[in-house]
């Protein structure tokens, strides 16, 4: 089992870049499928980015471009590089692992902690 643990959010201006970090312990991290979801206020959490264990990535629609996901399995952390933010980017950030497959919060078998990103207009 892992325990993941993000960080990186916080307050930007629309156009502005943020990158997220999550770092993982307890399990080899290398094993899992990782991915980004996001919340908004009165939103449901939903699948931004995933990267499996063999490097292949995958992104919503609305990030398309704009954000990129990457891993070092030396560290045991990934990573969610956001570019050209927008105020609608704007929720609380969760990193997400799962031994087989992350299509949607039903597949998550752990959550990192969440981290705000705020994006002003």
């Amino acid at each position: 089992q892992v325990q993941l643990e993000d960080s990186g959010g916080g307050l930007v201006q629309a156009g502005g870049s943020l990158r997220l970090s999550c770092i993982a312990s307890g399990d080899t991290f290398s094993r899992y499928v990782k991915g980004w979801f996001r919340q908004a206020p009165g939103k449901e959490r939903e699948l931004v980015a995933v990267v499996t264990s063999g490097g292949t990535t995958d992104y919503a629609d609305s990030v398309q471009g704009r954000f990129t996901i990457s891993r070092d399995n030396a560290k045991n952390t990934v990573y969610l590089q956001m570019n050209s933010l927008k105020p609608e980017d704007t929720a609380v950030y969760f990193c997400a692992a799962s031994l087989i497959k992350l299509q949607g919060p039903e597949d998550v078998a752990e959550w990192g902690q969440g981290t705000e990103v705020i994006v002003s207009s």
